[in-house]
């Protein structure tokens, strides 16, 4: 279960990563400032540089590889989501999509916090039980070579 639900998250971070990377980074941008969170000038390099982060840690998920961090990155990553679209939902901000997955799925503001929290606890059960998060990984094939 644990490393089947890494590969989904992991998947799931590709994904929404890839997704920002194809389209030009003024539509990240445009959900960025949707969110009335992040400085202006800070937004743009957000914009540029995230969607790699993303990427990269949904592909070293999937692969296994670095888990014990790559975990840990994911699981700050979910707190941000859950705190930014939190303060979204408190400010009544009309934000009628997540704007996670760009063009590729909508979700609202809410089933996304639903879906980001619980990763968020998945990822904590994670980091205390990673061997069992290492099945199907490269870090356990390296480890046994």
């Amino acid at each position: 279960m644990f490393s089947t639900l890494r590969i989904i998250i992991g998947l799931l971070f590709v994904v929404s990563g890839a997704e920002k990377l194809i389209w030009p980074y003024q539509n990240f941008l445009y959900v960025l400032q949707s969110y009335q969170i992040i400085p202006s000038g800070l937004d743009v390099v957000i914009a540029k540089v995230f969607p790699w982060i993303e990427f990269i840690t949904g592909l070293l998920l999937v692969l296994g590889l670095w888990i014990s961090c790559v975990i840990r990155l994911a699981l700050v990553m979910f707190a941000v989501f859950i705190l930014i679209i939190s303060q979204a939902l408190l400010r009544k901000l009309p934000i009628d999509e997540c704007g996670c997955f760009g063009q590729l799925i909508s979700l609202k503001p809410q089933h996304t916090l639903l879906m980001d929290s619980a990763f968020f606890l998945f990822l904590i059960a994670a980091v205390r039980n990673l061997t069992k998060v290492e099945i199907f990984s490269l870090d356990k094939y390296f480890r046994k070579q």
